[in-house]
């Protein structure tokens, strides 16, 4: 989050992806950085002993979220 938060900041259209397990965290964080409701992709959990595989398929699921939140705020 900290990363989407900072690159927006620089003018980087950006979405932070969070697991479901982080997203109560990701929410504070970006209230605390003045970004109440900043929207960001959520992911099951864990994601740290999936394979390649396994990673592909969140991604997959997480994209359409992802280009959606982009090209809302482009419009």
């Amino acid at each position: 989050m900290h990363d989407a938060i900072e690159a927006e900041r620089l003018g980087i259209p950006a979405v932070g992806i969070m697991t479901d397990r982080f997203t109560t965290s990701a929410r504070l964080v970006a209230e605390l950085n003045g970004l109440k409701g900043y929207p960001f992709a959520v992911i099951p959990h864990p994601i740290a002993n999936n394979d390649d595989e396994a990673l592909r398929a969140k991604a997959a699921t997480a994209v359409g979220d992802i280009v959606a939140m982009l090209t809302r705020r482009a419009a």
